[in-house]
């Protein structure tokens, strides 16, 4: 059993007192004090890592209460609270090592709006892109545009203050707080809003702990207002936290305690409900996208586009631009970027987005700059580096490029190396005037460190996101992050900027004192201490309170992940990679039902079940078993100690098991290992996992069953009527059931694919039958490569397939099976499946050299040989077996030809494994059909729920029906034709059919209507 320091030795410690106390208290939310659930609220998208003593859930605003109330009690004051959201933060402002309150798992509602004025009451755990969901119909958004908008809280944008692309418009997250509903450490609730400063100075003469708030916001915010204003930047992003100029509001004379909790990082209370206004969706938008030889171009030529009174112009370098080049995300903006001559490349852009309700007012400011850059492209000269420009006005196409400026972020973590580029000065703003010449002073730093670094960001407000590639494990690197931080901090100031514009401090909250000075730092500690006097709220964040003797602020120095992996050999890091990559971005946590990234997470809501939170776990459990002397980057070798430890299975506080719920949850259909920016392939490693674990613990025997699937099937399928008796019967489906818990197993296709074969007298033949053939033969056939599935389950989709094949004028073949070894691999067999991988690349390699077409009509076998072969096989994979989409786009002129029916319409839907490895896949299918006069529409969706095997696993029921529900159903019931290309997804839409939508049983695979079609 792996040791994991969990503190359940005697005497026992205070927090756990604590936890038992809140259960007995009648705590109705989720307690967490496992060692996993704990690991992943200890990292976010920062380089920090700290462990928590316990995450709490609450589930309402009363549980928050309990939870804050229990922790005043004499016993539990020691005990430490912080908030927690989405976890998207840089700069550790969510990391603790006390009580984690995690407000993002049942604080999700929107609990009130007015869609005639114009706001929104909701609460703080909903996220920013799911509330502009739900506003969008009645022409409304939340406006702050930040990157991580598809994972964010809107508690952490208020948290952070946060703000993004377009601010200099429509401002920071601050600037739409109507009020906001928050419970105090005492477990008080407040309101807050604009007050009339009378009634402030009212409120401030009672008693209680809010009289206390508006005596110490009237000190500090309004008669300290000179040093305030002389000291805040004159900047748009002014982020400081506790925000003492704008508390006070001359103008309307009003005090507003909503402008000190926006952006105090939960350092003076937990903020549960926010009243926010909504902007109007501007009806038409323009981007120009402006392409220049180099980034520092790009640079100086900001302030044309800030003249042209744009509503945003944003930034990308070249870094950013080559790492987008060789990302899934390209092939949907190539077109709408100009990519220059070759004597001019493009290695800078500047996106400039115009916005308005009146397409006049967008016109006249458009045709003003694309005169400016005509006039300076014809002369020539190339005086402002501009190489091209390109004007996209559909509103799709301008959604794909924000979507990559929005991946910069990720991606910028997936360059090759051990040092990558990492967030911890990447949000300085300054004047925009003075940015170019800040950035450049801001090369020369790093490049005098020799270091590499990608920028982007928000030029028209100064602020650049900047991460020099660092490695965290190298402690010399660590004590260079501390050199650098301390030297940007000084270069903002030099510019008039400040270090922090965006982000937050976080652990760099040691800089505060500093840039506010002797006479307003004192406030800021005054404003703390007033909330929080015992420093008890994420303490060390942004202040310690006033007069406390030993409160201290965090520091860039605090303990970072790398610390960590620095205790994992060189061969276990690059062995594991696909988990020691992932950077904490989070964009697995994207809410959207469409969306195929990590199905598991969306259908659970437990971070644990997400590629980030799996890459956590296994990145822990490596170090433990580094830690005991034990090399998981090799197969384990039996010992009597390992047998012994089977007594132990049934221990859920062994980690070992803890590792093993998070990957059974996985339903292995590799959306990370493309989605992910930087490529975290839970699969790969979940099969290392199991194959390490199953060496500890026995095998349950479903696994056997399904590793051994290619071994059976075609033996059951040369009797497939007496087989589906035998294994279709009540006795056989409740042993299935209770002996192995597997349900629904499909029934073999009868007539077998064999027989069906042999009735339209094409040929099956063997590797060595079809290399014995003579010359010229390969030429006019096409090699149907059998997968377990579709060949014996689904039968009548292969016999379309060789009636396409032969429409087309070839000769279809199938070839005897020889196998894949999908399943050994899902199941962590991966002795037996390097053995499968070997034989079948040996044996395809044989074809492709003789120069045969292969095509397979499954993509989760397909791609297995595509990307899990190179890791495995011990032979070079020559060869390449094409879906049925890829070999058709290469016989459009056949295609063609050979249609005869009139035209049709009908709708496709993609397996999620393969919409997100070959993303065109939608876009072929609909130009291939076109050839033939039908139109195909192409329907997002997520995943379906039966991921292979998954959907049949019995405790996996509710999850795989609930994910059928969550995209599929209703998209399928109002399809009129629906075309499925997965076996697995087709499987679950007839498992799922009901009689109000009896099409659910008719779904085809695509080749199923070409067929039709081609007769």
């Amino acid at each position: 059993m792996l040791s994991v320091r969990d503190d359940y030795a005697a005497p026992e410690p205070v927090y756990r007192r604590y936890l038992g106390a809140l259960e007995q208290a009648g705590f109705t939310g989720d307690i967490d004090d496992s060692y996993g659930g704990r690991l992943i609220a200890a990292t976010d998208n920062s380089v920090y890592q700290q462990l928590p003593q316990a995450v709490l859930y609450p589930r309402t605003t009363a549980d928050l209460q309990l939870a804050l109330r229990v922790g005043q009690q004499d016993a539990f004051l020691s005990l430490q609270f912080s908030p927690r959201g989405g976890g998207t933060g840089t700069n550790g402002q969510s990391l603790s090592q006390g009580v984690i309150i995690d407000l993002s798992r049942y604080f999700k509602g929107l609990l009130d709006s007015d869609l005639n004025e114009g706001w929104v009451r909701c609460q703080s755990g909903m996220i920013k892109d799911e509330l502009n969901d739900a506003v969008r119909h009645g022409g409304w958004f939340f406006s702050p545009d930040l990157s991580t908008s598809n994972r964010a809280t809107l508690g952490g944008m208020i948290n952070t203050d946060a703000s993004g692309q377009g601010s200099l418009v429509y401002g920071k997250t601050s600037d739409h707080i109507l009020g906001l509903e928050a419970v105090l450490v005492n477990g008080e609730v407040i309101e807050t809003g604009p007050v009339p400063l009378v009634e402030a100075q009212a409120k401030a003469a009672g008693e209680g702990m809010e009289a206390a708030l508006y005596r110490q916001a009237l000190a500090s915010c309004v008669d300290k207002r000179s040093a305030v204003e002389a000291k805040f930047p004159a900047l748009n992003r002014f982020l400081t936290g506790y925000d003492l100029k704008h508390c006070y509001h001359p103008e309307s004379n009003t005090l507003d305690l909503s402008r000190l909790l926006a952006g105090s990082e939960g350092t003076l209370a937990f903020i549960t409900e926010a009243k926010l206004n909504l902007t109007r969706i501007p009806r038409h938008k323009v981007l120009v996208n402006i392409s220049y030889r180099n980034f520092d171009a790009a640079l100086r030529h900001a302030p044309v586009m800030i003249k042209a009174n744009a509503t945003s112009v944003e930034t990308i370098d070249s870094t950013v631009l080559d790492l987008a080049r060789n990302d899934i995300i390209w092939h949907s903006v190539q077109e709408h970027l100009s990519e220059g001559q070759v004597d001019q490349p493009m290695d800078g852009i500047n996106m400039v987005e115009f916005t308005a309700v009146d397409e006049a007012e967008i016109e006249a400011k458009l045709q003003h700059l694309l005169e400016t850059l005509d006039a300076e492209l014809a002369a020539g000269d190339h005086r402002h580096g501009v190489v091209g420009y390109k004007v996209c006005r559909d509103a799709q196409s301008i959604q794909m490029i924000y979507a990559m400026r929005k991946k910069s972020v990720g991606l910028l973590g997936a360059v090759k190396g051990e040092r990558k580029p990492i967030a911890f000065a990447e949000d300085t703003a300054v004047p925009p005037e003075s940015l170019a010449d800040f950035i450049s002073e801001f090369r020369q730093l790093l490049d005098g460190y020799q270091l590499s670094y990608g920028m982007f960001g928000h030029v028209d407000a100064g602020v650049l996101h900047v991460r020099p590639a660092l490695d965290m494990k190298d402690p010399a690197d660590e004590r260079l992050l501390r050199k650098i931080s301390d030297q940007v901090a000084q270069l903002t100031a030099k510019f008039g900027g400040l270090m922090w514009g965006e982000h937050g401090k976080g652990y760099r909250s040691e800089y505060a004192p500093t840039f506010f000075g002797p006479e307003l730092y004192p406030e800021i500690q005054k404003i703390k201490a007033a909330f929080d006097p015992d420093n008890r709220l994420n303490p060390g964040k942004l202040a310690t309170p006033y007069g406390h003797p030993t409160a201290e602020l965090v520091s860039v120095d605090a303990r970072k992940r790398g610390y960590y992996d620095r205790q994992l050999s060189q061969a276990v890091r690059g062995d594991y990679a696909a988990a020691m990559n992932c950077n904490g971005n989070g964009l697995c946590f994207n809410y959207a039902k469409d969306s195929p990234m990590c199905p598991s997470y969306k259908v659970s809501g437990d971070r644990r079940y997400s590629p980030k939170g799996r890459a956590t776990l296994i990145r822990e459990w490596l170090r433990l078993n580094a830690n005991a002397g034990l090399d998981v980057s090799q197969p384990p070798k039996r010992s009597s100690w390992l047998l012994r430890d089977r007594k132990n299975s049934g221990n859920q506080r062994d980690f070992n098991h803890q590792v093993k719920a998070s990957m059974d949850a996985c339903l292995a259909c590799k959306a990370c290992a493309s989605q992910c920016p930087v490529k975290v392939d839970v699969p790969s490693f979940r099969a290392k996992f199991l194959q390490w674990y199953y060496q500890l613990y026995r095998r349950p025997l479903r696994d056997h069953l399904v590793a051994s699937i290619e071994d059976t099937a075609p033996l059951m399928a040369k009797l497939p009527r007496l087989s589906n008796a035998l294994t279709h019967n009540a006795v056989s489906q409740w042993l299935f059931d209770r002996v192995l818990g597997y349900v629904d197993t499909p029934r073999l296709s009868a007539p077998s694919l064999n027989k069906r074969w042999t009735q339209q007298h094409w040929r099956r033949a063997g590797i060595s039958e079809l290399l014995a053939q003579e010359p010229g033969a390969a030429a006019r056939q096409v090699v149907v490569v059998q997968d377990p599935f579709t060949s014996f389950y689904q039968a009548d989709v292969v016999e379309a397939m060789g009636q396409v094949i032969a429409s087309l004028g070839y000769e279809p073949v199938l070839l005897n099976f020889i196998g894949n070894g999908k399943g050994q691999h899902v199941k962590g067999f991966l002795r037996q499946f390097k053995r499968t991988a070997t034989r079948v690349t040996q044996q395809l390699n044989q074809l492709a050299d003789a120069g045969f077409s292969l095509v397979g009509m499954d993509a989760s076998t397909v791609l297995c040989m595509r990307d899990e072969y190179h890791d495995y096989a011990a032979e070079e994979v020559r060869f390449t077996v094409a879906l049925p989409q890829e070999w058709l786009a290469e016989q459009q002129q056949r295609l063609a030809a050979a249609t005869t029916q009139s035209a049709i319409a009908a709708q496709l839907f993609v397996h999620c494994t393969e919409q997100t490895a070959l993303p065109t896949t939608g876009k072929i299918w609909q130009q291939l059909f076109s050839t033939v006069g039908a139109q195909i529409a192409v329907v997002a969706t997520g995943c379906c729920g039966m991921a292979g095997t998954y959907g049949h696993e019995k405790e996996q029921q509710e999850n795989s029906e609930k994910l059928f529900e969550m995209s599929w159903k209703d998209a399928l019931a109002v399809s009129e034709k629906p075309l499925v290309t997965g076996f697995s997804c087709r499987c679950q839409s007839h498992r799922f059919a009901s009689m109000e939508t009896k099409k659910l049983q008719q779904v085809e695979h695509p080749v199923q209507l070409l067929a039709k079609l081609l007769r």
